[in-house]
């Protein structure tokens, strides 16, 4: 029960830091910059969510057997992959549930934005813009990370594996 508790603070205090960052980030971006750099912006965070949401799902669905035969021919990034697939529940929640979600309500923060920024600038009534421009965030996020689902349970072994790979090379190991 310790544990349980302790990595409750830990995926507390992960969120935390990350929404604190990535607020940061979207403090310093103003109504008036450019729609289409707010834009490309808002399709990193998305993207980001996406990404992380594939890794959470492939670490989940992917077989250990397959990685220990990597391992013992010394493939770098196999042992590291072995180490996300046993801690596959907490690598998911931090992927699919910190990350994730985290970026999702950063992409909300960026949309109202976008949103203040194409009213002020075509003199847009902002019911209509902020339908129109939540409708589309909402469909991107939620059909890609649904084929990126669907990717990521076909392609799960190659996807933990280069995350492994990462992993070993950022020098990240247990």
């Amino acid at each position: 029960m310790n544990k349980n508790v302790n990595w409750i603070y830990k995926v507390f205090l992960l969120s935390f830091l990350l929404s604190a960052v990535f607020s940061s980030i979207t403090g310093l971006i103003n109504e008036d910059l450019n729609p289409v750099i707010l834009i490309i912006i808002l399709i990193i965070f998305i993207s980001i969510g996406i990404i992380f949401d594939m890794i959470g799902v492939a670490v989940l669905t992917s077989k250990e057997a397959t990685f220990h035969a990597k391992a013992s021919k010394k493939i770098k990034g196999a042992k590291e992959s072995i180490f996300l697939i046993k801690n596959n529940t907490k690598v998911s929640s931090i992927c699919n549930d910190v990350v994730g979600d985290v970026c999702g309500i950063v992409s909300g923060t960026l949309g109202a934005l976008l949103i203040v920024n194409i009213c002020n600038t075509f003199d847009l009534n902002i019911t209509i813009t902020t339908i129109i421009v939540t409708s589309i965030i909402s469909a991107l996020t939620i059909g890609f990370k649904a084929v990126g689902k669907i990717v990521a349970t076909k392609k799960s072994d190659n996807i933990t594996f280069m995350v492994g790979k990462i992993f070993y090379f950022l020098k990240i190991r247990k």
